[in-house]
């Protein structure tokens, strides 16, 4: 089984700076993918942003030029710097895992809120 535990959300006002962080542990893939999708109330449940094993990097055309993924393989850890925050970036972020020639994700962290003040 594999856990993913995030940290680094919180209440920041627009054009503020945060920075999450998500650790893997337990069974896990070598080739994966791992990154960050976003659920804002009412809205369906978007990538943001991600990265496989290889350092092959997919962004989200909103978020591009402002949030920078990062990932340590041998910790198993990603990151998410944000930058230029916007309200509409206002979402539970989640952490996931994934193969990278699969849609499916198959696993999911528990979410941290980010919350962009105007």
């Amino acid at each position: 089984q594999v856990q993913l535990v995030e940290s680094g959300g919180g209440l920041v006002q627009a054009g503020g700076s945060l920075r999450l962080s998500c650790a893997a542990s337990g069974s896990i893939f070598s080739i994966n993918v791992m990154g960050w999708y976003r659920q804002a109330p009412g809205k369906q449940r978007e990538l943001v942003a991600d990265i496989t094993s290889g350092g092959r990097i997919n962004y989200a055309d909103s978020v591009k030029g402002r949030f920078t993924i990062a990932r340590e393989n041998g910790m198993n850890r990603v990151y998410l710097q944000m930058n230029g925050l916007k309200p509409e970036d206002t979402a539970v972020y989640y952490c996931m895992l994934g193969r990278p020639w699969s849609d499916r994700v198959d696993y999911w962290g528990q979410g941290t809120q980010v919350t962009v003040s105007s």
